[in-house]
């Protein structure tokens, strides 16, 4: 699930477009001295588990850096649950070609429990938007693109892995069942061999259980793709919608997210998981007027990490994306961060074994990907949690929050944040009066709802 979330704090990202630089330019070397050389000349082999955009981004730069990859992915066709936001950073950052952009939202509507709708997107540049895009396109893009840049993609389901009996040394022993078509159904079990291992097989990862990496909260996300008439339609050609109350979710909230011929409908939540279908049936009440005389055409469901397991890295094993736990609080945001992690996990595989040539090991996957990820996104997921805490337990705090976002200033933090992911200091005088404003909004909210309930006492 990704969208955008507003964020009325004294911090907001800030980076201008520019020419990203090729990915080889970026590898540097960073090889330990006491890295052996691998026997017989041959290059260092890793298996990418999972085929997300965390997986795909992980195989092609592996690939590209010299490592014989393999990438298993057990649904090549695979729908995610996933309202399918992308920042523009992304866009530029990984190549994303625009044809595989359903639509540019430039507008979003943010709707109170009360139906309260606040239109967002006034503080735009004429170039800035979020992109949509369907997660089976997408993860198909970046995956064809890892082959293409030699990695091997298998059509296969993880099974297990043996690991090495000494920390450092030996290999992993990877089972598979692979789904070639000449097997029937059922597939044939396979076995690979390999130095280290990325997992990127989601939020129900066998990697990380392999490791014992421990568990974490998670949200379920629920979805509905709604076919509705062209009409309809058009409302949301660059127009997305976010849906904030208890009966949508008392812990997140509800979308309606534009695709290339249908729009995506979802909620989810921590909380309750047992009520997400309640919670659905809500959202899609809040936007009927909007979706009426649309037929759905798939539903979807998917756990979603609230937070980074406690382990990430064991020995020469890595986790990225959703298996890390790479899903930022209050907006549920993951495309971006899943596809940064994977380059950044492969880079530091690239650049600890000399571009395939040396063995890796835990302290260059700590130094050269943890430490790396940890320093730059950690204020993001720090500021999204605090955001969550505070504006998503009531509804007065979800009304005092979308009444904040009707202020310019807040708009054009968000979307810097939203669409860049630099944090860098806000205005002091700004971020003053919008502290002010913030328990002004959350003063009002709470004492509307006290006057509510003398009313209906």
């Amino acid at each position: 699930m990704a969208s955008l979330t507003f964020n009325p704090t004294g911090t907001h990202l800030s980076l201008p477009l520019s020419n990203p630089k090729p990915l080889r330019s970026r590898f540097t070397v960073h090889c330990s001295s006491t890295s052996p050389k691998l026997p017989g000349n041959r290059p260092l082999r890793v298996a990418v588990i999972g085929g997300g955009p965390a997986g795909g981004a992980a195989a092609e730069t592996l690939a590209k850096g010299g490592v014989e990859t393999i990438l298993i992915e057990r649904k090549l066709d695979n729908c995610k649950p996933c309202g399918g936001a992308i920042p523009l950073c992304m866009v530029s950052e990984f190549d994303i070609p625009l044809d595989i952009i359903d639509r540019k939202v430039t507008k979003m509507k943010m709707i109170s429990p009360s139906n309260v709708a606040v239109d967002i997107g006034r503080t735009l540049k004429p170039f800035e938007y979020i992109g949509m895009v369907r997660r089976e396109v997408l993860d198909g893009y970046l995956r064809d693109r890892a082959k293409a840049a030699g990695a091997e993609v298998v059509n296969g389901l993880f099974l297990r892995m043996d690991l090495p009996e000494r920390t450092g040394e030996g290999v992993y022993r990877i089972e598979y069942t692979a789904y070639d078509g000449k097997k029937g159904g059922a597939g044939e079990r396979k076995v690979v061999e390999v130095d280290a291992v990325v997992g990127a097989d989601g939020a129900n990862s066998r990697v990380a259980k392999c490791i014992g990496a421990g568990d974490y909260e998670y949200a379920i996300a629920f979805q509905e793709r709604i076919k509705i008439p062209d009409e309809k339609m058009a409302y949301y050609e660059d127009l997305a919608e976010m849906y904030v109350g208890d009966d949508v979710s008392p812990d997140f909230y509800g979308w309606v997210f534009p695709k290339c011929d249908h729009v995506a409908v979802g909620t989810g939540t921590v909380t309750h998981k047992s009520d997400i279908k309640k919670f659905q049936l809500a959202t899609r009440k809040r936007a009927m007027d909007k979706i009426d005389g649309g037929k759905i055409i798939r539903v979807e469901a998917h756990p979603i990490p609230e937070h980074p397991r406690p382990r990430r890295v064991l020995d020469r094993v890595a986790l990225v994306g959703d298996a890390a736990g790479y899903v930022t609080k209050c907006s549920g945001e993951g495309i971006y961060f899943a596809a940064k992690s994977g380059r950044m996990c492969a880079e530091a595989l690239v650049q600890g074994s000399e571009n395939g040539k040396r063995m890796v090991n835990e302290g260059d996957l700590r130094k050269l990907y943890l430490e790396k990820w940890d320093k730059k996104y950690w204020p993001t997921y720090k500021v999204l949690d605090i955001l969550q805490k505070v504006f998503y337990r009531s509804n007065p705090a979800r009304e005092a929050f979308v009444e904040m976002c009707a202020d310019d200033y807040v708009q054009k933090m968000t979307f810097d944040s939203y669409l860049y992911k630099t944090v860098v200091p806000g205005n002091p005088i700004d971020d003053l009066k919008l502290a002010v404003r913030t328990v002004g909004s959350l003063v009002r909210a709470y004492g509307l709802r006290r006057e509510m309930e003398k009313i209906g006492a």
